[in-house]
């Protein structure tokens, strides 16, 4: 389907893709092509990964059964085949905006015309209703969480470091592996992370809270890493080495310390999102924990925020209505 994802049979992708648009045309090359530009759109191996699950599970649908050509009325039918299956609102949703960037993809490339990839675009997602899943730290939980690593060794000094980040900027962990040493510099007499390349390949500037450059301070010092990848592989030994990170030693640095403590579904994303709590609860700007974050929209901002029902201080005790009898 894409050079990254060379594994999936012709005859597979062959049924799929003709059978996209097979009005426009019977040839194969062109879809596999678009769809191509699809994934490349995407920065992150996340939502790579679902954008093709997205694209692979819209052609399976669409070549089910005989259907017409890729019109808005077959997007708005595979929407309903997704909430009848009982789909979540961020999975179809997520799916919806595959399709959507396949409808414009194609119109660019002259496969379809470009009033109907403009309807297509209109179609609206799924609401999210409700309060977003997900585990937040309090205050207190996530210092014990950061001094939970051994400073006096170098991968504790390297970990600590991390969760640090995670905690007190909020990046993602694609954000993380990706972090140099270039990133960091002065701006506005502070220290900042400048150019940090997010969702959608929106650039920010994430400030760094002096405790934070403190801990990436041990780490790179002590390390002797003056250029290049942030943070990079500690062997049993201790020693220092390799060019990087991947993502998954992230999560199991999270884990290794999180689990000890109770938290044995923690996550990375969980204390991205208990950066954005934790700078709430501290009197921060909505707008700009949008900013911190790199979110697209506010929505999203608020989602992260899972305000609990306080049920010790309810709202609705002192309303100043008490009666006698």
């Amino acid at each position: 389907m894409t050079k990254s994802h060379s594994s999936v049979g012709d005859s597979r992708a062959s049924e799929q893709y003709g059978n996209l648009l097979l009005s426009a045309t019977p040839q194969v090359d062109p879809f596999k092509r678009i769809c191509d530009f699809v994934l490349d759109s995407v920065a992150s191996p996340h939502s790579r990964r679902a954008y093709l699950k997205a694209l692979e599970d819209f052609f399976i649908w669409y070549a089910a059964e005989p259907r017409g050509p890729f019109t808005k009325a077959i997007v708005q039918a595979y929407r309903n085949a997704l909430e009848n299956r009982h789909q979540s609102p961020s999975t179809i949703n997520v799916r919806l905006a595959a399709i959507r960037k396949l409808a414009l993809e194609a119109a660019d490339n002259g496969l379809l015309d470009p009033a109907v990839a403009a309807s297509i675009e209109k179609i609206r997602g799924v609401p999210m209703r409700g309060v977003r899943a997900g585990n937040w730290l309090t205050r207190e939980q996530a210092r014990t969480l950061l001094v939970s690593p051994d400073p006096r060794t170098m991968r504790g000094k390297r970990n600590r470091a991390i969760l640090a980040v995670l905690i007190g900027c909020g990046l993602r962990r694609s954000e993380m592996v990706a972090l140099t040493i270039d990133h960091i510099q002065q701006r506005d007499a502070r220290w900042v992370m400048i150019d940090v390349v997010g969702k959608g390949r929106r650039l920010r500037t994430v400030p760094l809270p002096t405790w934070v450059k403190v801990q990436l301070d041990h780490w790179t010092q002590d390390a002797g890493i003056t250029v290049g990848k942030v943070f990079r592989a500690v062997d049993k030994a201790g020693k220092v080495w390799g060019t990087g990170l991947t993502e998954k030693v992230i999560w199991w640095a999270v884990l290794e310390y999180a689990e000890p403590l109770g938290h044995q579904k923690l996550a990375p994303h969980d204390l991205r999102r208990t950066c954005a709590k934790l700078c709430r609860a501290a009197g921060g700007d909505l707008e700009q924990i949008k900013l911190l974050l790199g979110h697209a929209s506010i929505q999203t901002t608020e989602r992260y925020l899972g305000t609990r029902q306080n049920l010790t201080n309810a709202v609705n005790d002192n309303m100043g209505l008490d009666l006698d009898d």
